[in-house]
Order: C-alpha cells, then structure tokens, then sequence
C-alpha cells in the first residue's frame, strides 16, 4: 500500500558523524499506494500522531507523497487513508504505539 524513500547525505568524513548527526535533520519521502482515496497523511511519534500535520499529494498515477524532515532515530508511523490507520507494508518493520495499535517503523540515519 505504501512505501518510504530515504534521501540520505552522507558526509566523506566520519569525523563529522558523531553526535553531529543525532541532530541532522533529513527529508524523507513517504509514498502511499491508495489510487481511490479521498484523502492521505501521515502521522506518527514525528508530529504527535495530528492527522493534518503531513497531508499527502495525490500522484497522477494514484499514488500519494509526501516528504518529511525526520532525525536520526527510529520513528513509528502509519499512513492514515481516508481516516483509517494503515500499515506500510515496505516499513523497516512493524511495532505498537502508545495506544497498543500496529503501527509502522522507520529508522533515519
């Protein structure tokens, strides 16, 4: 149904990384396979899980995007389709919320 693209920049020395790039923030970009959807967002721990926070644009292949400035770490989220959670199913993997609802995971490094 959906999937995730990692817009990674990678620095030439890794003396840079360190604890610099706990604080680096990258563009993610979500992508959502629901051709017949009204509407589509993304919410998550990123944006305290607010359904208008990350709207999605609807494609002209029926796709939805989005793209997302995330730091490093892992982040749970799910796309919401028309009002209804639902799962990525290219995540890294799949965990539970605070509410003990399946939800999504993604790493950003």
């Amino acid at each position: 149904m959906g999937s995730v693209q990692h817009t990674m920049n990678r620095s030439s020395s890794r003396s840079r990384r360190g604890l610099q790039q706990h604080n680096v923030v990258k563009p993610i970009n979500f992508f959502c396979h629901a051709p017949n959807a009204e509407a589509v967002s993304i919410v998550g721990d990123f944006n305290k899980w607010h359904p208008n926070a990350n709207p999605m644009t609807q494609q002209l292949d029926g796709s939805w995007q989005a793209s997302v400035d995330m730091k490093h770490g892992h982040h749970r989220y799910a796309f919401l389709v028309d009002g209804t959670m639902t799962l990525d199913p290219k995540a890294l993997g799949v965990t539970r919320d605070d509410l003990d609802n399946r939800v999504s995971l993604l790493s950003v490094s």
